[in-house]
């Protein structure tokens, strides 16, 4: 495994650097940039086909630097040297725990307080150069790559959030244990949680800005479904913990093909430090599972891949406006669901069967799928009775 990006390069490369990039946060990051191209792609062809208003905003030119400009400069320009330059003259503890580093009060107060300074005089002296006599209101279209880049950024946070919430609601030894450990752990994350508090945030920011709800759905249905499979690679990665039940089952002959680490893994130099110490291993991350388990993460990121495939390729063909992420919800409700059945993880009664969260979750959204697609497929025979005919 590779808990760390330097780790993977290290392995790759014989080299010996170590930089501060988590493997599990840099396949999340590279998620969110995945997710954010396809949905620009996707809300930039809709736009085109006129599905989506042209965006236009008011711009004010020539206006002096507010106090809430020099301030927020200030204290940008503070926070970035203030963590930045001690992070250079600390690096090794920086490198070896960046979160426990971001979170703590470690510091250069001075240089903290000379950037934030000349950051805020420089707000103040470039507003001022610039400013008129009498100010300039124009009117500037939005680039649907703004409109993307604002949507998931408003989707990451606050699916970040409902992760993190319901993974502390299902962990709520752990959190009573070490509250703030678990709250600023990015190891406890729930996929649900995140999907479900991120479509919230992103469906709000939608109707405030005008953007038809139906046509933002179906244009972010395969843009989660690839930020998806991409972030479960950084599961797999990493070992964060995501990873099934025992596997002591022989390969099966038709998966021969397969190698053995995808069949059952013990998953050596986990992030989580799970399971039995490497004889005279060095470093940080030195465990591994004393009995191979399914490696789930793999299982659910091809599954992600494939089924992104084909949305992608049906996207023109679904007609109904909305049913392809009906279509989504569908394979991801049946993914989850069966993948689950292998996993590590509490189990809940639910209606007479023995569930996890996800798995109830995952049914829900499987029968919400079946059910919007009826209504999105209805709702447009009646706005296209000649085609229904046809």
């Amino acid at each position: 495994m590779y808990p760390k990006l330097s780790d993977l390069i290290n392995d790759i490369f014989g080299t010996n650097i170590n930089l501060p990039i988590q493997s599990y946060g840099f396949m999340v990051a590279l998620a969110f940039l995945c997710g954010i191209w396809i949905l620009y792609l996707e809300l930039k062809r809709k736009q085109k086909e006129q599905f989506i208003p042209v965006f236009k905003t008011k711009v004010t030119t020539g206006l002096p630097a507010s106090k809430m400009e020099i301030i927020s400069s200030a204290i940008v320009g503070f926070i970035l040297a203030w963590k930045g330059v001690e992070a250079i003259f600390d690096y090794s503890f920086f490198a070896d725990n960046p979160q426990e580093f971001l979170f703590s009060l470690k510091g250069n107060i001075s240089a903290g307080l000379v950037v934030g300074a000349l950051s805020g005089f420089y707000t103040w002296y470039a507003k001022n150069k610039a400013k008129l006599s009498k100010p300039i209101e124009s009117e500037r279209e939005i680039s649907m790559l703004q409109i993307s880049s604002n949507i998931l950024m408003l989707a990451a946070v606050f699916g970040l959030l409902g992760a993190k919430i319901f993974d502390t609601v299902e962990h709520l030894d752990d959190f009573m244990a070490d509250p703030l450990g678990t709250l600023f752990s990015f190891s406890g994350l729930t996929f649900y949680g995140g999907l479900i508090c991120g479509s919230a945030a992103a469906l709000i920011y939608a109707y405030r800005k005008k953007i038809p709800m139906l046509v933002l759905l179906e244009s972010a249905a395969p843009a989660i479904m690839l930020a998806y499979g991409v972030g479960r690679i950084g599961c797999q990665i990493s070992g964060d913990g995501c990873w099934g039940i025992v596997n002591d089952h022989p390969k099966p002959e038709w998966l021969a093909f397969l190698p053995d680490w995808a069949w059952a893994f013990n998953f050596p130099h986990n992030v989580i430090n799970e399971g039995v110490l490497i004889p005279d291993c060095c470093g940080s991350n030195c465990h591994v599972l004393d009995q191979p388990v399914y490696p789930t993460s793999l299982y659910e990121s091809s599954l992600a891949f494939l089924f992104f495939i084909i949305l992608w390729c049906i996207r023109k063909v679904v007609k109904p406006e909305g049913m392809l992420f009906g279509i989504f919800l569908m394979m991801n409700g049946i993914t989850r669901f069966l993948i689950e059945g292998i996993r590590v993880n509490i189990k809940y009664d639910f209606l007479g069967m023995s569930l996890t969260q996800a798995q109830i979750i995952a049914l829900c959204l499987f029968v919400a799928g079946i059910a919007f697609s009826i209504w999105t497929y209805y709702r447009w025979r009646k706005s296209h009775p000649k085609v229904s005919k046809k």
